[in-house]
């Protein structure tokens, strides 16, 4: 593979591609803005960037072309622009399948005393592990939102961008924090939280250590206090000035139970949103998590400020939460995209299986006709660049943008007699996926992980998990 070796934001090296690859006879889900379809298609790529999406094929003659092109062959497939997650916890790749039957508090308190003991190596594997499942499942950009810091754990942001950078997604890390512990009528234990100085010094050294506000740029850090119920309110507006500052994105879980909803009545006399616009946290710069238990009001709210959801039907449904309203998200234009949420509180952490429980959640609430399938993508991949403000680079198959794509393969026994590819590749079995790329580089051919060892990654995650444990004792 040809290629140049540019520096990134921290010096370390970037991939950057130099050849084409000419993706042909595939059933093309552009998401461009006419939501166009092409049957038969192609689609070139050129370094990093989409050249050319086409009817048809794209002769050898073309003079589009250069000497080296590698051709992949997309018939039986479905390209669609790569999945984006807009929320997740990597770290609890390696605590999962606990506290299975429990409320979300009940869940937070029973976890909060072994993610304590989380180190370098525990939230590198873990990452790892998490990386290569949301890769396996179509996902070429992510989110995470990393707010446990024990005071010896050593620098576990960086240790997750390292796995971010071997995996090859492009990764919008965000830097989280706690400083409301049990001794102050918060959940987690003394050992994780903070104090604000210290996390609004270690929050402003991530952005500029790893923070790349350029087009193209794999890694970009946000501003991330964890929740109403676990940070202060000094530490919420300090947060929201800060970010504001530097110019990043800020993140938070909101609305996510009734449990929420009357703690924050309790404390602050208002509403989960009401509170978080009282501190300066609306505005086309957040987005929030869950964001179930908003009113009617509120959606316009969230709408008018251009304030963005990440919706996890997976999640809340294990956490036995109540069901997002998406259909009048998405009607009002708040930008939403979707989240696997942490392992802990969705064991499979399948991205593309996101947009299947998305349908069969809000038809759940709202009938047959709640959200098409092809809602549920649109929401997987442009509305995703949409919540983190990246619309005109990624999200869709169009020309100029970068090269984040998955080839599906629907020729499988459980795939080829469905008539509409978009319902199979929604409603259908999660398919193989053929091939994937992240700005131009290749992370999935023929279903395999091309980037690092799968099988030593999952023998460094049950490593990790049993030490783990056996430190929470």
């Amino acid at each position: 593979m040809g290629s140049d070796m540019p520096s990134g934001p921290d010096g370390r090296s970037v991939t950057q591609v130099s050849e084409q690859i000419l993706i042909e006879n595939c059933h093309i889900v552009t998401v461009d803005a006419r939501r166009r379809e092409i049957d038969g298609g192609s689609v070139l790529v050129d370094g990093e960037r989409i050249a050319a999406v086409e009817a048809g094929r794209i002769d050898d003659g073309d003079d589009r072309l250069c000497d080296t092109v590698i051709r992949v062959d997309g018939s039986g497939c479905v390209l669609t622009p790569g999945l984006i997650n807009t929320h997740h916890h990597l770290y609890q790749w390696i605590t999962r399948g606990m506290a299975a039957d429990q409320t979300l508090f009940e869940w937070l308190t029973t976890l909060y005393p072994v993610w304590a003991g989380i180190d370098e190596a525990a939230v590198h594997a873990a990452a790892l592990g998490g990386l290569a499942q949301l890769a396996l499942s179509g996902c070429t950009t992510t989110t995470d939102h990393h707010y446990v810091f024990p005071r010896d754990g050593g620098d576990l942001l960086g240790a997750e961008i390292a796995a971010a950078e071997a995996m090859g997604l492009r990764f919008h890390p965000t830097r989280g924090s706690m400083d409301l512990s049990e001794k102050d009528g918060g959940l987690p234990p003394d050992t994780v939280v903070e104090s604000i100085d210290e996390i609004l010094t270690a929050s402003a050294q991530a952005v500029d250590r790893w923070h790349d506000p350029g087009p193209g740029a794999m890694v970009r850090i946000g501003i991330a206090p964890c929740s109403p119920f676990s940070v202060t309110t000094d530490l919420l507006r300090e947060s929201a000035l800060l970010a504001r500052d530097l110019g990043v994105q800020l993140h938070t879980h909101l609305a996510e139970s009734p449990d929420e909803n009357t703690y924050c009545a309790q404390q602050f006399g208002a509403t989960p949103l009401q509170y978080m616009e009282s501190v300066g946290w609306l505005g086309d710069d957040v987005w929030f998590a869950h964001g179930i238990e908003f009113d009617d009001d509120e959606i316009a709210r969230l709408a008018a400020t251009a304030t963005g959801v990440a919706h996890c039907p997976t999640s809340n449904a294990r956490l036995g939460n109540r069901i997002c309203r998406t259909r009048d998200l998405v009607d009002a234009s708040v930008p939403v995209g979707l989240g696997v949420d942490g392992a802990a509180s969705n064991e499979s952490a399948r991205l593309l299986e996101e947009a299947h429980q998305a349908v069969l959640m809000a038809r759940a609430r709202g009938g047959p006709t709640a959200l098409s399938t092809r809602t549920a993508i649109e929401l997987a991949t442009l509305g995703g660049a949409r919540v983190l403000g990246r619309a005109e680079e990624i999200g869709s198959v169009e020309v100029g943008k970068f090269a984040d794509l998955v080839l599906w393969d629907l020729s499988t026994a459980a795939h080829r007699d469905i008539d509409d590819p978009v319902a199979a590749l929604v409603l259908g079995a999660i398919p193989p996926i053929r091939a994937s790329w992240v700005h131009g580089r290749s992370i999935i051919d023929d279903g395999e992980v091309r980037t690092v060892d799968l099988d030593q990654v999952t023998r460094d995650v049950a490593r990790e998990h049993d030490r783990l444990i056996a430190r929470a004792g």
